[in-house]
């Protein structure tokens, strides 16, 4: 029987960043509205702004991070990130016990959380493109992935008990203190991490950079290609030109003009300029925002309509989420036996398919079962196609875009969720809950005509080299 994969000793310390932060944020998941509502005694509006603002404004902070996010190491960046975090969580308990806290305080601590992850996870999928060898990052991503699933699992059903009995902020301060956690985790990794591209760093150095790592190196062609890039657009690179004898010199260009703007959307230009990466966007995109736009019908259905305790409520949700660490765990053995592409064509439909069940839920335990049936069939094809999905982004992303290409991934990702959320609300309101559950479910349906085509995947990256080129180094 075949062993468990090593992924070596700085993977396990950054997976123990990533559980103990996960598992953190599973105690605290949906602190601020419950602190909002028996703290601050804080109204629908205002609830229902906290979880929509907050990640919103947090997401359009985060874009003009991504290129300082990409041009720096990227441990410090994350260690930054957590210590931010747990210094902006901590402020709650002590504005709490000062009978200082506020609505505005906890919406300020949302915006800053939300900015940071998206800085954090764009960081950590820099940092792991360059841990790991390019085979191992389905497996490091499914590790990721399966622990996720698990902190959701046990996190909100021990936080909820903890809550009721010691009150509003106990899960805020571990959640706080898993921050801290986590970027001593990373301190322990050590070692010299591969230095940041610099900006507009010339093609000659990026070639010796390749040959010392062992990665492809550019044929001529493209070496030459590159270099009249820069040569027609100086801008890019930050040199001059050559000009012929006699011209006169342009005039300098001005700060933060069109390189500026250049860097912040680099991340969406690569995305929407390769075909696979840009359909599995799109689909993403409509899929995670007609998704998470049920979880506040589904609570008002639930909860108001249909009478469901909330224990059975927390119950739905938080059983099925065992779910995610089967499909995790599945990933490599059906893309090794399946391929790629079938993951993306096959198990993409499947999770879009089940939404539509919630539309039919009923009161009682029929109801009750009904829910977790479609949740958990949705948890299980997510949790095998995300880690998927992960590793071949990595994979088709040249090292210095990851940042900005994940960061630009979490945005629009961010955006989506609270453009379907938004709708899903005024939807509900005008018919009502079920109908909007059903307009969700129907729309879903048509995703996967947005997934790419099997001949449209490719199963190495020509950014990268192919990954059987490592099969005998060491991770």
């Amino acid at each position: 029987m075949r062993g468990r994969r090593r992924l070596g000793r700085p993977f396990g310390w950054l997976w123990a960043a990533y559980a103990v932060s996960a598992y953190g944020s599973g105690l605290g998941f949906g602190a601020f509205p419950l602190i909002a509502v028996l703290a601050l005694h804080a109204g629908p509006a205002e609830v229902s702004a906290l979880s929509a603002v907050g990640p919103a404004v947090g997401a359009l902070i985060a874009v003009p991070l991504a290129p300082w996010v990409e041009f720096r190491y990227k441990r410090p960046v994350m260690i930054g990130m957590d210590l931010a975090r747990c210094a902006a969580m901590a402020t709650i308990p002590v504005g709490y016990a000062l009978g200082r806290l506020t609505w505005v305080q906890l919406l300020v601590v949302s915006v800053v959380v939300a900015a940071a992850k998206i800085a954090f996870n764009a960081a950590s999928g820099a940092f792991l493109k360059a841990l790991v060898r390019p085979d191992d990052l389905l497996v490091a991503n499914a590790r990721f992935e399966s622990t996720n699933w698990s902190s959701i699992a046990v996190g909100p059903p021990l936080g909820g008990a903890a809550i009721g009995l010691f009150g509003p902020v106990v899960t805020v301060i571990a959640d706080a203190f898993s921050y801290l956690l986590s970027a001593l985790c990373l301190t322990a990794i050590g070692g010299r991490e591969e230095a940041p591209r610099p900006r507009g760093g010339a093609p000659r150095a990026e070639a010796t950079a390749r040959r010392t790592t062992g990665e492809a190196v550019p044929s001529a062609t493209a070496e030459a290609a590159t270099r009249t890039t820069a040569e027609a657009v100086p801008q890019a690179t930050g040199e001059a030109a050559p000009r012929p004898p006699g011209e006169p010199a342009p005039p300098p260009a001005r700060k933060g003009g069109p390189r500026r703007t250049a860097g912040l959307l680099d991340g969406w230009r690569h995305i929407m300029g390769h075909p696979v990466l840009r359909a599995l966007y799109l689909n993403q995109l409509l899929v995670a925002g007609l998704i998470m736009a049920t979880e506040p019908l589904l609570a008002v259905l639930l909860l108001r309509r249909l009478g469901f305790p909330p224990w059975q409520y927390g119950l739905a949700f938080a059983a099925p989420c065992l779910g995610g660490l089967v499909g995790s765990r599945l990933a490599r053995r059906v893309v090794a036996r399946h391929g790629r592409s079938a993951v993306f064509r096959t198990v993409g439909t499947l999770r879009a398919v089940w939404l539509i069940g919630l539309a039919f839920v009923r009161p009682g335990v029929t109801g009750l079962v009904t829910v977790m049936a479609v949740e958990l069939a949705i948890i299980v094809n997510m949790s095998l196609y995300t880690p998927v999905l992960a590793a071949y982004r990595l994979e088709h992303t040249p090292k210095h875009l990851v940042a900005r290409t994940l960061t630009a991934w979490s945005v629009g990702q961010q955006a989506a969720i609270a453009l379907c959320t938004a709708l899903g609300g005024l939807l509900a309101d005008a018919t009502g809950p079920r109908t909007a559950l059903t307009a969700a479910g129907l729309l879903i349906l048509a995703t996967p005509l947005l997934l790419p085509r099997p001949e449209g995947t490719p199963s190495t990256s020509p950014a990268e080299p192919d990954a059987t080129a490592h099969a005998g180094t060491a991770p």
